[in-house]
């Protein structure tokens, strides 16, 4: 038996991601919006909840503010335009109250 299902000879061709690199973030400089993100996920089951929403955009503008992404609009990445990203202290309780 071949590791080759149907024994098709062919190369793999892996393919980009579609926005192009998404570097890791090796000195931290987003670890603490990433880690409030994931905190608000975990406490509405995944759910797309606003207050989530609100700490995605806050961890994306991170990543963009240190070139660990391009700077992508927010109509873009399904996130409301906006002048001034805040968070306000109602979400910050809700993510600290885990």
């Amino acid at each position: 038996m071949s590791g080759n299902p149907g024994n098709k000879l062919s190369a793999w061709r892996p393919n980009p991601p579609e926005r192009g690199s998404f570097p890791l973030d090796h000195f931290g400089d987003c670890t603490a919006e990433m880690e409030k993100y994931l905190n608000c996920l975990k406490i509405v089951k995944n759910e797309n909840a606003p207050n989530c929403r609100i700490l995605a955009k806050n961890y994306l503008n991170c990543r963009m503010e240190n070139n660990l992404m391009d700077k992508v609009s927010w109509k873009e990445l399904g996130l409301p335009e906006d002048k001034k990203i805040i968070v306000e202290d109602k979400v910050e309780e809700t993510v600290n109250k885990s």
